[in-house]
């Protein structure tokens, strides 16, 4: 597929762009080039290929979940600077 000068002034006019006729050039013959390409590629054979989700494989990276005793409130705040009553206290930051 070929595009022209003519339809990229209508595609240019549909999304409200201004171009030079110069530009018009150059945008058409980028279009071109990228549906070349595309061409190129609808030409390899993917009949035997996989289709694949992500670039990678992905695993599984969770562990089990095991029941574990908690650390408790006296421990975790031990070493913050305005525990009081259980929680952390944190600066004001809404006026």
């Amino acid at each position: 597929m070929k595009i022209t000068k003519k339809e990229v002034g209508y595609i240019a006019h549909l999304a409200r762009l201004d171009f030079s006729e110069d530009e018009k050039g150059k945008l058409t013959s980028q279009l071109n080039t990228i549906l070349m390409y595309m061409d190129m590629l609808n030409r390899v054979d993917t009949a035997r290929i996989q289709p694949a989700t992500h670039a990678v494989s992905l695993d599984n990276v969770f562990r089990d979940d095991i029941e574990k005793k908690s650390t408790g409130v006296e421990i975790a705040l031990a070493n913050a600077p305005d525990g009081t009553m259980g929680l952390f206290g944190v600066p004001r930051v809404i006026d």
